[in-house]
């Protein structure tokens, strides 16, 4: 059964906020790949239904990089990335969440599984 909710996030300055439903029962990724090491993001990743971008489309700057499929976003005002958005190898929408971006969710109390993205 999964544990399923819909959790309120967004930047630090608050031009993008969001809601996504996610079970954060699961474990959450920490990547060490040259982007996310520098980051630190703790990430959860859920269809792109489940994502919802409340405001700040238009705060938003997009950066690829590696094989430029990932569209890395992050708020033009204060540089906070809290998702990225990409698509499956069968083309569905996903989104990348920033876990540590979400209202109320102290990262301390995630389950963390390590992924190794620099050898990929």
């Amino acid at each position: 059964m999964s544990n399923a909710k819909v959790y309120p996030g967004g930047c630090h300055c608050g031009k993008v906020r969001y809601e996504v439903k996610l079970d954060l029962s699961a474990p959450v990724l920490a990547c060490n790949c040259s982007m996310c090491v520098k980051k630190g993001t703790l990430l959860s990743f859920v269809p792109g239904a489940d994502f919802t971008l409340q405001s700040g489309e238009d705060a938003l700057t997009k950066y690829q990089f590696n094989k430029k499929v990932i569209d890395h976003l992050f708020c033009s005002t204060c540089g906070v990335t809290s998702f990225a958005r990409g698509k499956k190898p069968d083309g569905t929408p996903t989104v990348a969440i920033n876990t540590r971006c979400l209202d109320g969710v102290d990262p301390q109390t995630l389950e963390v599984k390590h992924f190794d993205g620099a050898t990929r």
